[in-house]
C-alpha cells in the first residue's frame, strides 16, 4: 500500500513540477488574451495515470500563483484545468484524441470570463473564446497528441505500478 501511495504522489508531484516549469519558462505566451500555454500539453497525461489529475491541478495553481495571476484566475483557471483533467481521465478507454477535448472545452469556456471580469479585457467574450480556443487547440490538441505518442511507447515504464504491487 505504501509503494502505491508513494508512486501516485511521486507521479503527481513530477507532473505538477513540470507544469509549473513550463508555465514559468513560457510565461510570455502562457497568459493574456491570446495565449498558448505549452504546459497544457500535459493535460493528455490522465490517459496514462490518475495521478495526473491532482498533478495538473496543483501545477496550474502554483503556475498561476508564480506567474502573478490575479486570484480569480488562480482559482477558476485551475478549476478549468481540473475539470479538463478529470474528464480526460474518464475518457482513458477511448481513442486518445478524445482526451484532448475536455481541457480544450473547459478552458475555452472558463478562461474568457476570467480575462473579461478579473483582468478587465475590453474584448467581447465570444472573441476571447475564439482566441483562447485556438491556443487550446495548439497546446492540448496538437502538442498534447505529440506528448501522447511520445510517451505511449514508454507508458509501461513511466506510469507502471511499483513491482511489489504487480
Amino acid at each position: 500500500m505504501r509503494n502505491k501511495n508513494a508512486a501516485f504522489l511521486t507521479q503527481a508531484a513530477m507532473i505538477a513540477a513540470i507544469y509549473v516549469v513550463l508555465t514559468y519558462v513560457f510565461a510570455p505566451i502562457s497568459f493574456g488574451e491570446i495565449q498558448v500555454r505549452i504546459a497544457e500539453a500535459l493535460t493528455i497525461l490522465p490517459l496514462f495515470t490518475p495521478a495526473a489529475v491532482p498533478g495538473l491541478f496543483i501545477g496550474c495553481l502554483v503556475g498561476n500563483i508564480i506567474g502573478g495571476a490575479l486570484l480569480p484566475d488562480i482559482v477558476f483557471g485551475s478549476i478549468a484545468t481540473l475539470i479538463g483533467a478529470i474528464c480526460t481521465y474518464l475518457l482513458r478507454n477511448q481513442k486518445p484524441v478524445f482526451g484532448t477535448i475536455p481541457p480544450m472545452v473547459s478552458n475555452t469556456i472558463i478562461v474568457p470570463f476570467v480575462l473579461k471580469y478579473a483582468y478587465g479585457v475590453a474584448l467581447p467574450i465570444p472573441f476571447l473564446m475564439v482566441t483562447v480556443g485556438v491556443g487550446e487547440i495548439i497546446s492540448c490538441g496538437i502538442l498534447g497528441m505529440i506528448v501522447y505518442y511520445a510517451l505511449n511507447r514508454y507508458k509501461g515504464t513511466l506510469f507502471s505500478r511499483p513491482a511489489a504491487l504487480k
